[in-house]
């Protein structure tokens, strides 16, 4: 068995930033605990904290998460790009991940993404049923996504995927749908999140006037048991499946398919089949 390659992710959390909408299942502050823009002195500052306990070398990257970033304005792109492009040519880190919305790619963001080494793009998706996003108030179609996979696979940029079946009109047959489509991308990677209802968010209010039911956790690990055999079968890294276990994400989680060791539940349902 080959030696897996040690691996360091140093999460910068930008909640909301560069955001131009509200989509009825989002409150990141909730989600991350974080709650302001990071300043550069803070990203300088975690980056060296993440690299002054890391010893075990291998691959190093900066990722930028929880924010549409090339919503922002190009001069804060950049800034923000700057502070950690620094630590690539210094030869202390060796790329850098971005996380934005499929309809937010063009060709003048790819040029800027490439000059400061940003590696992969993690686009949140979320499906690619038109009437799911709609109704999610996600504001992009599936062919936004085709189109960004596109572009940034010409420009030699890696693309990660992320997914929230149980999505308001998401059923069993629009979530493989889902996955199918995705798979003709061909990503790099998928991250799958099964939709939770987090406090004062609108899906919240849409739980409480009952438009929206959330899934059932048996019936979310049934269905992402199906999804999770058609990436393997495909070659499609799934590099998470649930959402990262936090004090702050379960004292506002409100309902939903919420379990801490979430993979592990889909993983032993697969081995079982």
């Amino acid at each position: 068995m080959a030696k897996k390659i040690p691996y360091l992710i140093i999460p910068i959390f930008i909640p909301f930033g560069g955001c131009p909408h509200q989509c009825v299942f989002c409150d990141q502050t909730k989600i991350t605990g974080a709650s302001l823009l990071p300043s550069q002195t803070e990203i300088g500052r975690t980056i060296e904290e993440y690299l002054s306990t890391w010893t075990r070398g291998g691959r190093k990257e900066v990722a930028f998460y929880g924010g549409t970033f090339t919503g922002f304005p190009m001069d804060v792109q950049e800034d923000f790009l700057k502070g950690a492009h620094r630590y690539i040519k210094s030869g202390r880190i060796d790329s850098i991940r971005i996380s934005t919305r499929p309809d937010y790619i063009c060709d003048e963001t790819i040029k800027v993404l490439k000059k400061y080494g940003v590696g992969a793009v993690e686009l949140g998706v979320q499906s690619m049923v038109n009437s799911v996003l709609r109704n999610s108030g996600r504001g992009h179609g599936g062919k936004d996504t085709v189109r960004a996979v596109r572009l940034l696979k010409e420009a030699g940029i890696k693309v990660g995927i992320q997914l929230m079946p149980g999505l308001p009109g998401d059923t069993k047959n629009t979530i493989i749908n889902t996955a199918r489509r995705v798979i003709i991308l061909k990503p790099n990677f998928v991250r799958i999140y099964p939709t939770l209802v987090i406090k004062d968010t609108p899906l919240h209010d849409m739980y409480l006037m009952g438009k929206y039911k959330p899934w059932v956790l048996e019936d979310m690990v049934d269905v992402c048991q199906e999804i999770y055999k058609l990436f393997t079968r495909a070659n499609v890294t799934i590099i998470r499946m649930g959402l990262q276990a936090s004090k702050e994400l379960e004292e506002n989680i409100i309902a939903g398919p919420y379990h801490p060791s979430f993979r592990q539940l889909v993983e032993g349902r697969v081995s079982a089949a």
